[in-house]
């Protein structure tokens, strides 16, 4: 499957970097670069790419708004975050922006490739440090369903998995149980969260 990528990136460097190893998997193609929220929400639209890399602090006003505002535009579009920041609350932000991922800059060429194939196929990957922020806020604020059927245990778990940004496959095979199973429980946790995707289901577990 090939996929088209737009970068959101004000450093120069960066953003030559960036191009230079998207260029050369095969199945990866940038399509566009911009260097503020002005210019990405006016040309990114038009161009409908699979998956947007997001700075966070751009010159003109923030990574977090200009993925509320190009989600809305573009709700197909995955968009992964890619900065220094590591604060709990900004990442928060960002993922109920529509952010489907999020990696810090110092993350490896190998692994930011791989993220980006993963996010396009629906996954939600994070650098292991940003997993772990999010995991011990998740153990200071245990999980509450809204509905009176409460998750169950097994249900806990394989949320806990969700927002470690593990696929249906990768929780099946740690869990022991088959990716039909997995999906079943997933269904499951929607309906009782009152939730429809992935992204909702980790900012409702948070809180």
């Amino acid at each position: 499957m090939h996929t088209t990528i737009a970068i959101v990136e004000d450093d120069e460097g960066i953003c030559e970097e960036l191009k230079h190893l998207i260029a050369r998997a095969e199945d990866l193609t940038c399509v566009c670069i911009c260097r503020n929220t002005e210019s990405a929400v006016r040309r990114i639209p038009s161009i409908c790419p699979d998956v947007i890399i997001m700075d966070i602090r751009l010159p003109d006003g923030s990574g977090i708004d200009c993925t509320a505002r190009l989600k809305r535009l573009l709700p197909d579009t995955q968009i992964l975050m890619f900065t220094i920041n590591d604060d709990t609350d900004q990442i928060v932000k960002a993922l109920e922006a529509g952010a489907s991922g999020y990696l810090l800059k110092d993350t490896g060429s190998a692994e930011i490739l791989t993220s980006i194939r993963e996010v396009r196929n629906q996954g939600a990957p994070m650098s292991r440090e940003v997993a772990r922020k999010l995991i011990e806020s998740f153990h200071r604020n245990p999980v509450r369903s809204d509905s009176a059927d409460p998750l169950t245990p097994r249900e806990e778990e394989i949320l806990r998995r969700l927002s470690e940004g593990l696929l249906y496959k990768e929780i099946g095979e740690r869990l022991g149980i088959k990716i039909d199973t997995v999906g079943t429980h997933i269904k499951s946790i929607y309906r009782k969260l009152h939730v429809r995707s992935r992204t909702e289901a980790v900012m409702k577990y948070r809180r």
